[in-house]
This record gives C-alpha cells, sequence and structure tokens, in this order.
C-alpha cells in the first residue's frame, strides 16, 4: 500500500475543507446552484445554501401558490451534491406520482447541528411560501436521520411523521465526537458536556410525548450505524414514554449499511411518508 507524506495529507484535507463547506448563510454565490437531479424539479438557492425540489408529475410548475390550500410535501436529508442518488429514484417516483413534492436543503456535514436546524427553517418558510404545508413529513436516510430528528424535536408541530432509512440518531455512533464536534462549533469535551440537549437520541421524547409517528427500516447487521443504539433505542424511548404504538420498526435481517434494494423500494416506508404528508396537508388547511 503506498504510504501517505505529510504533504498528501495535507492536501487532502485543504481539498475537503475547501470543496466540502457550505456557504454561510446569506451568502450570495457568485454562480447559479448547481445539482443533479434524479428526477423532475428545481434547483435554487435559500439563503445563500443549494436547495431542490422534486415537483408531482401532474404539477410540473410549483411557483405559484395554488387557491386550493396546501400542498403536500416531504423534507428530505442529507440534501449533498449526491444525494438524493439513484438508489432512491424508485421511492421518489412513487412520492411525486402520488401528489407529494420533496425538497431538501444542503447544509454540508453538518450533522443535524442547530444551524442545520436554522436552514431547514429557511427552506420550510419558502416552500410554505410557495403554496405547501406548513407540516411536512420528514424523510431522513443513514446520517439524515441526525437532520430529521433534530427537526421533529425542535418543531414537533411541523413534523406530520419521520421516515428512516438505516438512520443515525445518535452521533456518538456515527460520525462519532470527533467529527460532530466540529459540525456543532464545538469542541469533542463540549460537545459530550451537551450531549443531553445536542444530542437526538437523548431528547426523542419530545417528539414522543408530541405524538410524532416514525417509520423506519433498518438493518440488524449494520456495523457503521448500529441499529441498536439508534433505531432499537429509538422504539425503546417512545416505549418508556407510553407512545411505542407511534413507533414501527422494520428489521431488515443480514442486512447492513448498503445499498441493498430492499431499502429503497420498502412499501411500508413510502406508504408511511405518503399518508402522512398528506395528514400534514390536510392539517394545515
Amino acid at each position: 500500500m503506498h504510504k501517505k507524506t505529510p504533504v498528501t495529507l495535507l492536501f487532502a484535507a485543504i481539498c475537503a475543507f475547501v470543496f466540502c463547506q457550505p456557504p454561510a448563510c446569506g451568502e450570495t454565490p457568485n454562480e447559479p446552484p448547481q445539482k443533479e437531479l434524479i428526477l423532475p424539479g428545481e434547483v435554487f438557492s435559500v439563503e445563500g445554501r443549494t436547495a431542490f425540489l422534486f415537483t408531482p408529475a401532474n404539477r410540473p410548475d410549483d411557483s405559484a401558490a395554488p387557491a386550493a390550500g396546501p400542498k403536500p410535501w416531504i423534507l428530505y436529508s442529507p440534501t449533498l451534491p449526491c444525494c438524493p442518488d439513484k438508489a432512491e429514484e424508485w421511492m421518489h417516483e412513487q412520492f411525486t406520482r402520488a401528489g407529494i413534492a420533496v425538497a431538501g436543503i444542503d447544509t454540508g456535514e453538518s450533522y443535524g447541528s442547530p444551524a442545520a436546524v436554522k436552514a431547514a427553517e429557511s427552506l420550510h418558510a419558502e416552500l410554505v411560501r410557495r403554496g405547501y404545508a406548513t407540516k411536512p413529513a420528514v424523510l431522513g436516510r443513514s446520517r439524515g436521520g441526525l437532520w430529521a430528528s433534530s427537526w421533529a424535536i425542535a418543531h414537533p408541530e411541523l413534523t406530520a411523521g419521520v421516515g428512516g432509512i438505516y438512520p443515525v440518531y445518535d452521533w456518538r455512533t456515527y460520525p462519532g465526537i470527533e467529527t460532530a464536534a466540529v459540525a456543532y462549533g464545538l469542541t469533542p469535551a463540549e460537545l459530550t458536556a451537551q450531549a443531553a440537549a445536542l444530542c437526538p437520541i437523548e431528547r426523542i421524547d419530545v417528539a414522543a410525548k408530541a405524538g410524532v409517528p416514525f417509520c423506519i427500516i433498518h438493518g440488524d447487521d449494520d456495523t457503521v450505524v448500529p441499529l441498536g443504539p439508534n433505531s432499537a433505542t429509538l422504539k425503546q424511548r417512545y416505549e418508556a414514554a407510553g407512545r411505542g404504538d407511534l413507533v414501527t420498526l422494520i428489521v431488515a435481517k443480514g442486512q447492513g449499511h448498503s445499498f441493498w434494494e430492499g431499502f429503497f423500494h420498502c412499501q411500508e416506508l413510502v406508504d408511511f411518508l405518503i399518508d402522512r404528508a398528506r395528514a400534514g396537508a390536510g392539517a394545515a388547511r
């Protein structure tokens, strides 16, 4: 194996910093936002950050608010240059064919930090301005679970339901304290000390008491995002709060953190998100 020199490592670190950092809120980019979409939709900017919107197949122009009432949608995470990807195409097609839009905002590797929640609030305000429901369903894949659960905890009144595909709910398991601390603007020691206030799994009782339902699919052989301290613990904490009936946990036997088709063609998860998005739009009327 080729040994990496200090110069090589320094160059890699500089590239990671330059190309992976999101623009600051309010920053005006020099060029229009760019993003490859797996489905028809729109790429736009919200307070200097790249956002996307998959528009329902029967409603190609979503620029104006309709008179008939709010439109259902799903808040997706993590929105990154590579996400949503082709593996999720079937799932998002089911949403848009059902008249459900999907939108997300790129906050970089922010792991559900307060800054990420604030950016999602800006996207939410923009979608509401366009006539979308104030209460979307939320979908978090992998580390996107940190964004999704942080949103549900910060705004249970604006969350119709949360779906998850092998989601992270405890950043101590992934990406780990050292990496998460950078995203939260704290030292590892400071983040550890504030876990009770900042780690989603430690505050998930807020969502439980508010009655926010979850539907999750997670493999029992996941070594990247272990089932136990993430999805299984979330269900246990809902049960402890007397709301265990609100969590559907689908355990994919023998599956790890992979592109196994079953994760992205899970009809039960799709049906849940469509139902909750529609319910959220109805509640907003």
